[in-house]
């Protein structure tokens, strides 16, 4: 590795089950039990499930109706988003208590850069466990962490010892790291991905790792690079404080499907609101709305209309979604329905992934973990 390029220590915390463990810590009623926030034996998506359901099978992103089956005794809750605001919020707190160069993800997991931090610790791997003590202590939720090199590593590592755990990648360790995964959990991969992956024979990091450069970009364009770097430990992306925005949304899935057209946009009505709520909170305006229709089957569609302006303007957002709605037929009833606007006028000041000009080709230094 070449000795003027930074070696940087990253931690990803990521709360164990975070809506879940929430609840779980306001009703102790609910502790130990199979719970699922969201959804409901007949209706809904599952946002969120303890680990006690999980167990069988429920997972975020699973229909009420599915997860139910899975788990006859699955208790459903009603998500409480200003809570869980307000928890995140004293989660960060603890955060910025070891560094400011902290890039929240979500509500529940962060990246934190520690290479120079405020408690005058060189060990990143003692500054997570300490982190987490804190959680669990004086918020009342546990958390996982996982330290190395890199924020790709340091986020694969966060999942490796869950829940309430941690593991350390040290920068000898990443390579071997890398190479035993599934390709299945290298973030960044999704499951088209990984499905033509296994179709090519690429089953792990080391299959990957055996591919060259050419050859993956034959078979995944652009893409190619990124996974020919990222199995190398090559993921120079610095950790960001003030993380831009890409996209912003709101979406509605409803009691009863919807087939008449007129309740559709009596309900767009309501989401254009929201979303423009959102837009004038975080200062942001967009030119690229898109509808999101789920229909009864679950199949999904997307309709997008790109203006010509960047509009944050509740009845120009519904006008476009009105427009997309009618733009063709309906070919089942409704459950879902979302306006999301993206191109934002922040994304000029996005910074790239990775500058090709960071890219190292080993992390064989030692240093403090």
């Amino acid at each position: 590795m070449p000795n003027d390029l930074p070696i940087r220590k990253i931690i990803h915390v990521d709360m164990d089950a975070f809506y879940a463990s929430v609840e779980q810590m306001d009703h102790p009623e609910l502790k130990g039990k199979a719970l699922a926030v969201g959804g409901s034996e007949k209706r809904g998506v599952v946002a969120a499930a303890s680990y006690e359901a999980r167990k069988f099978g429920v997972r975020s992103a699973m229909s009420g109706i599915q997860a139910k089956r899975n788990c006859p005794e699955l208790i459903f809750v009603k998500p409480r988003f200003d809570r869980y605001k307000d928890i995140s919020k004293q989660v960060r707190a603890i955060f910025y208590d070891y560094t400011d160069l902290v890039e929240p993800l979500s509500l529940d997991e962060a990246y934190l850069d520690v290479t120079e931090n405020k408690v005058g610790n060189p060990s990143a791997s003692l500054i997570a466990k300490e982190i987490r003590t804190r959680i669990f202590k004086e918020v009342g939720i546990t958390a996982s962490a996982g330290i190395s090199v890199n924020k790709f590593v340091a986020k694969i590592a966060s999942d490796y010892n869950k829940p309430n755990g941690q593991k350390t990648v040290n920068p000898e360790e990443v390579l071997e790291f890398l190479q035993g995964l599934d390709i299945r959990k290298f973030h960044g991969v999704g499951k088209v991905t990984a499905d033509k992956m296994y179709q090519l024979g690429i089953y792990t990091g080391e299959d990957l790792k055996s591919k060259t450069l050419e050859y993956l970009e034959d078979h995944f364009g652009k893409s190619g690079g990124y996974y020919y770097d990222l199995v190398r430990g090559i993921h120079n992306s610095e950790v960001k404080p003030n993380r831009i925005r890409k996209s912003l949304a709101a979406e509605r899935t409803f009691t009863e499907n919807l087939s008449s057209e007129i309740f559709m946009l009596e309900k767009l009505d309501k989401i254009a609101k929201e979303v423009a709520k959102r837009l004038e909170k975080s200062k942001v305006a967009g030119k690229t709305i898109t509808l999101k229709i789920k229909y009864s089957d679950f199949t999904l569609q997307t309709r997008s209309k790109t203006l010509p302006y960047f509009v944050s303007n509740k009845e120009i957002i519904l006008e476009t979604a009105k427009d997309l709605l009618y733009q063709e037929k309906m070919s089942n009833s409704v459950r879902l329905l979302g306006i999301s606007l993206s191109n934002l006028n922040t994304e000029d000041r996005a910074s790239t992934l990775t500058d090709p000009s960071e890219k190292t080709v080993s992390v064989q230094l030692k240093f403090g973990f």
